[in-house]
């Protein structure tokens, strides 16, 4: 046996080496833009209550729980998408389960947009969700198997950024076209994954996994250039694949063995924490919460509509040179502070000596808000959860780990407007407790992974 993890290791020693060589080539970019596309319109759909509030219950004469619960549909739609994702791409493929997110989504935003009674809106909004569902799991991990170590990070957080990308575009226009006209947006990116999927490789993990070794080496060629020798990742790859299908038989018990209870905990914590940390309310219901602060709405929701994008950049230039522990930390700081500026800011409110510091703590509460998110908190648990786990368990706890963020999210968003009309000081305290105690946890049990190969990645698990 320890001859066998000798050998291995030295291949993994042999694929280090040749991979950080491995050229950043035009076909891993262009798959990478292709394969997070559709993360826009899932940051338009985040983003897309932010401003239609008051225009679609005055429209369709909608209460507040009824909207209140359309808006929570995204995330209940997405953790039925989440139930399917994970199984969905390791039988039919990256690429297949893509073009079926993308039927779902396409599908719902025409409801929204056709919308005349509030079944059709729902209905609409549930479609959207389950489309993102099977987006959030498949992007992050797809992206994560066809690059090469030393960009992974990176190109990962691509997702992140194309996110934003639709969060920015849905508070900016938010504030000029109907409701029914921003929904359409959410479909453009959809018609250019739907195009841009014919045109890239499939992952050669999941081609090895399926046993078509010759697909693997031709994928990996593309992918890191003609001058890059793929024989000893290919060979790498396969090895992994053939120890994960000796533990193919493992079923969901099997995940709560101590052996998976490192990776399993990390997963599913940051998932938890992400959800919990205050961005239903900050990102679905910015314009409401501009209001609350007695802030003029529409400046603040375009101000935040021109800083989101330019901030993830800033992520995606430091998560391969900081590392995923330290830029983790320090977005959880950066919300923790926020938060408590906002609580502060909802707080004094009342007070006539100083009530006057309420409509500017709050734009800056969340403007820094959204920031630090932007920054590390809503892109880094997803790419953790892509590295951290092995291929003969990634189907079964990629599925719960990307249900919890939705189940836990479906209740942030449902519950966020309630948790504001009773307390919004009381709820940016819990925020803020949340974020203090995400910096605890990863300090504690999230490791770096900046540097290893995923395959090394699941040495150092089975290490500890």
């Amino acid at each position: 046996m320890e001859g066998e993890n000798g050998s291995v290791e030295k291949g993994l020693l042999l694929v280090n080496s040749e991979e950080t060589s491995a050229y950043t080539t035009p076909l891993l970019v262009f798959s990478t833009f292709i394969i997070v596309s559709a993360s826009f319109t899932f940051g338009v759909a985040a983003a897309y209550t932010a401003d239609t509030m008051s225009s679609i219950m005055s429209d369709l004469d909608l209460s507040l729980a009824q909207f209140s619960l359309f808006g929570s549909l995204t995330t209940f739609g997405g953790m039925i998408g989440a139930i399917f994702s994970a199984k969905a791409a390791a039988v039919f493929g990256n690429k297949m389960t893509l073009l079926i997110a993308d039927i779902f989504c396409i599908t719902g935003w025409l409801a929204i947009a056709s919308a005349k009674n509030i079944i059709w809106l729902d209905t609409g909004r549930l479609f959207v969700g389950i489309g993102a569902g099977l987006i959030s799991y498949v992007v992050p991990v797809y992206v994560a198997e066809i690059t090469p170590k030393h960009v992974r990070g990176a190109f990962t957080f691509s997702n992140q950024l194309l996110q934003n990308c639709g969060i920015a575009i849905a508070y900016y226009f938010g504030n000029y076209l109907s409701w029914r006209t921003l929904a359409l947006i959410g479909i453009i990116p959809c018609g250019v994954q739907v195009t841009g999927l014919l045109f890239i490789p499939e992952s050669p993990r999941w081609l090895a996994k399926k046993g078509r070794d010759k697909e693997v080496e031709v994928a990996l060629q593309k992918l890191r250039g003609k001058n890059y020798n793929v024989v000893r990742e290919s060979r790498e790859i396969k090895i992994s694949v053939e120890v994960s299908k000796q533990n193919s038989n493992i079923g969901i018990r099997s995940l709560f063995k101590k052996r998976y209870a490192h990776q399993l905990t990390i997963g599913i914590g940051l998932m938890l924490l992400q959800q919990f940390c205050g961005i239903a309310g900050v990102s679905a219901y910015g314009s409401t919460l501009f209001k609350l602060g007695g802030f003029p709405a529409r400046i603040g929701m375009t101000v935040l509509s021109l800083i989101v994008v330019p901030k993830s950049f800033m992520g995606l230039l430091l998560v391969d040179r900081w590392g995923r522990r330290p830029l983790l930390m320090a977005s959880a700081f950066g919300l923790c502070l926020s938060s408590i500026t906002l609580a502060v800011a909802f707080g004094v409110k009342d007070v006539p000596e100083i009530q006057q510091i309420t409509p500017i703590f709050t734009f800056i509460g969340i403007l820094t808000f959204t920031m630090m998110f932007a920054v590390g908190m809503g892109a880094l648990p997803w790419i953790i959860m892509s590295e951290i786990f092995p291929m003969d368990i990634k189907v079964l706890a990629g599925s719960l780990v990307t249900i919890a963020n939705w189940f836990t999210g479906w209740i942030a968003n449902y519950c966020v407007n309630f948790m504001l009309v009773w307390s919004p000081t009381g709820t940016f305290i819990i925020s803020a407790l949340v974020c203090g105690a995400t910096i605890l946890f990863t300090w504690c049990i999230v490791p770096e992974t900046r540097g290893l190969t995923l395959e090394e990645i699941q040495l150092s698990f089975a290490n500890i």
